[in-house]
């Protein structure tokens, strides 16, 4: 297993990034629900207006937060060593690399989720469904998961369980330094395997899979 992702990749000093980076930074100081754009403003002696152009509500904050953590899984899978690693492996480096991204503002993280989970915010709560999909999206992509049809399905719903299941411990250990949460990763990945190799229900899921592509296929060539 390779070590976590550093948290602090570098990034362009473009006026979208210094925003999130100055925002993330106070919510260290006050919480990231007392964050206001016009305090964001002031630390970066700029106007409202200028930050509209890149932010149109304090929740496109957040998800440029998340964004981020997308660049660096991305920009770790993508290393020649990486793409050495045997499969599960690279599954569990994607996911810390994406939390190891996020690592040095946890608490803020943790405060941003929960404001996601209030009752009443149904019109960020969906959001955030639709966003985890695109991050377990990108692991799939970065891990080059072949799987298609029924057994893509399957593997999509097996991440997801696995990301938002390893993500709440990370949130829920705060004194954690991601070992922790990188064994607990590995616990159950290896628990999933275990569980795919049980018949019959991999050779079933193969069976309908073929099935799909060739029906896909005969679609295909009446075109």
């Amino acid at each position: 297993m390779t070590e976590p992702a550093a948290n602090t990749a570098p990034y362009p000093a473009t006026a979208d990034q210094r925003i999130l980076d100055t925002a993330i930074t106070l919510a260290e100081r006050v919480g990231w629900e007392a964050v206001r754009f016009a305090d964001v403003a002031d630390a970066l002696g700029i106007g409202l207006d200028d930050i509209r152009r890149h932010y149109r509500e304090k929740e496109a904050i957040a998800d440029a937060w998340f964004d981020r953590a997308d660049a660096v899984m991305l920009q770790a899978a993508a290393g020649e060593r990486a793409k050495l690693l045997p499969e599960l492996e690279r599954v569990e480096d994607c996911i810390i690399a994406w939390l190891g991204a996020l690592d040095t503002h946890r608490r803020v993280t943790r405060e941003i989720i929960l404001n996601k989970l209030e009752p009443g915010h149904l019109h960020v709560q969906i959001p955030a469904v639709l966003r985890i999909s695109r991050t377990v999206q990108w692991v799939r992509e970065a891990c080059g998961r072949p799987q298609t049809f029924v057994l893509r399905a399957l593997d999509e719903s097996v991440l997801t369980t696995l990301f938002v299941t390893t993500f709440a411990y990370w949130l829920l250990n705060p004194r954690d330094n991601l070992q922790a949460t990188r064994r607990f990763l590995h616990r159950l990945l290896r628990l999933a395997a275990a569980f795919g190799r049980l018949p019959p229900l991999p050779r079933l899921l193969r069976l309908l899979d073929a099935r799909a592509g060739r029906a896909a296929s005969r679609r295909r060539g009446a075109h």
